[in-house]
C-alpha cells in the first residue's frame, strides 16, 4: 500500500492546523487507500535552510536534513494542511520544501487549506507554484475550509459531509496519480 504523508504547515502557538491535520489523517486512514503518517513541522522544527550544498546534490551535512530527507523520501504522496499568511503559504512550508529536491520529485500533492472567507486558497496557489518546480503534481481536488473559527468546537475540527466528500475525492485522485507517477520514480539504468 502506498504511503501518504500529511504535512501540517503552521507552527504558531494556538494553531488550528493540528486538529485539522489530525482529522484529515484519520479520515485518510479510514479510507484505506494509503498508509498514513503525519509530519508536523512544529515537531520537526527545521531551522532556516542551513546546508552548505545545493539540495539537488543530496550531500547533506546536518542530521536534521538527513532525517527530513528520509521522511520525505519515504512518501508516495503528500497532503499539506496549511493556512494563508499575507496571501501566501507559511514560511515554514517554503523552508521545508527548500531543504530537499529529489525527494519531492514525481509525487502527487493535495491540499487542505483553511482561513477566513478565502479559505486559504491563495496560499494553495503559491504552494502549487513551488510544488511544480520540485516536479510534483498538484491535485485540482482540494479540501477548503472557509470561516474556520466556526468549524472548531473546543479545539476539535468539526468536519461536515461536504468536507468529507472533498477529502474522499482528493484521496481518489491522489491514488490515481500515485500509481501513474511511481513509474517515473523507478530508477533504471541504461
Amino acid at each position: 500500500m502506498p504511503t501518504l504523508k500529511v504535512i501540517i504547515a503552521s507552527t504558531r502557538p494556538g494553531r488550528v492546523g493540528l486538529p485539522i491535520g489530525q482529522w484529515f489523517a484519520e479520515f485518510a486512514k479510514k479510507n484505506g487507500t494509503f498508509n498514513v503518517e503525519v509530519l508536523d513541522l512544529a515537531e520537526i522544527n527545521l531551522p532556516f535552510f542551513d546546508e552548505p550544498n545545493h539540495p539537488a546534490m543530496r550531500q547533506y551535512t546536518k542530521e536534521h536534513t538527513k532525517k527530513w530527507s528520509a521522511q520525505v523520501d519515504g512518501a508516495d504522496a503528500f497532503v499539506v494542511v496549511l493556512p494563508e499568511y499575507n496571501f501566501t503559504m507559511p514560511a515554514t512550508l517554503v523552508n521545508a520544501f527548500d531543504f530537499l529536491y529529489h525527494e519531492w520529485n514525481y509525487k502527487p500533492i493535495g491540499f487542505v487549506s483553511y482561513g477566513g472567507v478565502s479559505a486559504g486558497t491563495r496560499s494553495v496557489q503559491t504552494a502549487k507554484l513551488l510544488a511544480t518546480t520540485l516536479k510534483m503534481m498538484p491535485m485540482y481536488e482540494a479540501v477548503t475550509l472557509p470561516f474556520i473559527g466556526q468549524l472548531m468546537k473546543e479545539g476539535v475540527f468539526a468536519a461536515n459531509e461536504t468536507h468529507e466528500k472533498a477529502a474522499a475525492k482528493m484521496l481518489e485522485e491522489l491514488a490515481k496519480w500515485t500509481g501513474a507517477l511511481k513509474t517515473l520514480r523507478t530508477k533504471t539504468s541504461l
